[in-house]
């Protein structure tokens, strides 16, 4: 067999094989105009997708032979295709470890509590608690402060509960309809009532010397609080401020602006007199004595952690049998462990 023969066959063989392959093209590529004629957006394959990924990967003229998609399509299946490798292969979290929700919850609370604390203290409490942790994850789990740092109203009247007390009057009806007025004295720091009295003519010489028995020696506190009436006159005034007693008035018909006296009031009234026909000033007296007693020894009040004005001691089980004793005639009752 002679070399020419065998290099023609060759030739041959490989034009044979191309023309076939260029024919079939051409079948391909009539048959998907036709289709890109009838369907506007054909619908593909996360698996056509992949092909078409990787093989803009290995060969160079891929964009020579594409109809139904165009060349950025590729580029963004291949993009996202990237994305979803590394996505993959980063399931695993590295690095610091994550926070805890106890100790965010935490950062957040001291924040706002404590509206003048700065992160490196916060970090020294949590620190003095157990938790370690750094001073930038501490910035970024704080309560965002809009404006400079200051404590709040609450904390403010808190802070000088026990130097303001508050005064008021109000008036009880008896039987015959004789009007008497009742003064009250309230503490505010611990809700316990410092003095009452009663009387059916009042006046500021009357109400001063109320003042004076309310706050004998030098157990005077900083501030007074009351409302504007006229029974607070110039010798009440006058008393007050040789007592190195300061007076903040409310705004006029603000009562909201005094609530403790006021709700102290309105437990006098809900709890006490509206149970009693009032015969005369000694029986209410007696009658308010002994609720005022009732309610600084006996009573629990929310305000209090559930514990009386002067508190009273945790009784367990062991200690005995409970009993009741009544007040105000059985209308209340302290219970109690018999030893």
């Amino acid at each position: 067999m002679s070399i020419c023969w065998i290099i023609r066959a060759i030739f041959k063989a490989i034009f044979a094989d191309r023309s076939s392959l260029v024919a079939e093209n051409l079948a391909l590529r009539q048959q998907l105009a036709v289709v890109q004629r009838k369907v506007k957006r054909p619908r593909l394959r996360n698996s056509d997708r992949i092909f078409w990924a990787w093989l803009s990967r290995l060969w160079k003229g891929w964009r020579s032979v594409l109809l139904i998609v165009q060349p950025e399509t590729v580029v963004k299946w291949h993009r996202q295709g990237f994305k979803l490798y590394w996505r993959f292969k980063s399931r695993k979290r590295s690095g610091r470890p994550r926070i805890s929700r106890e100790i965010r919850k935490l950062i957040r609370q001291m924040s706002q509590d404590n509206p003048t604390w700065g992160v490196p203290r916060i970090k020294s409490e949590l620190g003095l608690l157990g938790y370690e942790v750094a001073e930038s994850t501490v910035a970024k789990y704080m309560h965002r402060q809009n404006k400079p740092p200051s404590q709040t109203w609450k904390t403010f009247l808190l802070n000088h509960a026990d130097q303001i007390v508050a005064i008021d009057f109000f008036t009880m009806p008896s039987v015959s309809y004789r009007i008497f007025y009742v003064f009250i004295v309230l503490r505010h720091s611990d809700r316990k009532i410092l003095h009452f009295n009663i009387t059916r003519n009042p006046s500021a010489i009357w109400t001063a010397q109320q003042i004076t028995e309310a706050f004998p020696f030098d157990s005077c506190p900083r501030f007074v609080l009351r409302d504007r009436d006229r029974i607070y006159g110039e010798y009440f005034r006058k008393r007050v401020k040789d007592m190195g007693i300061d007076e903040v008035l409310i705004a006029p018909r603000s009562p909201w602006q005094n609530p403790y006296v006021e709700r102290v009031i309105g437990s006098i009234r809900r709890e006490c007199l509206d149970h009693f026909i009032i015969l005369g000033e000694t029986h209410l007296c007696r009658i308010l004595r002994e609720y005022v007693g009732y309610y600084n020894k006996v009573r629990p009040h929310l305000s209090l952690n559930r514990n009386s004005p002067l508190p009273r001691k945790v009784e367990p089980p062991e200690k005995g049998e409970v009993i009741a004793m009544p007040y105000l005639n059985g209308l209340h009752h302290k219970y109690a462990r018999a030893a």
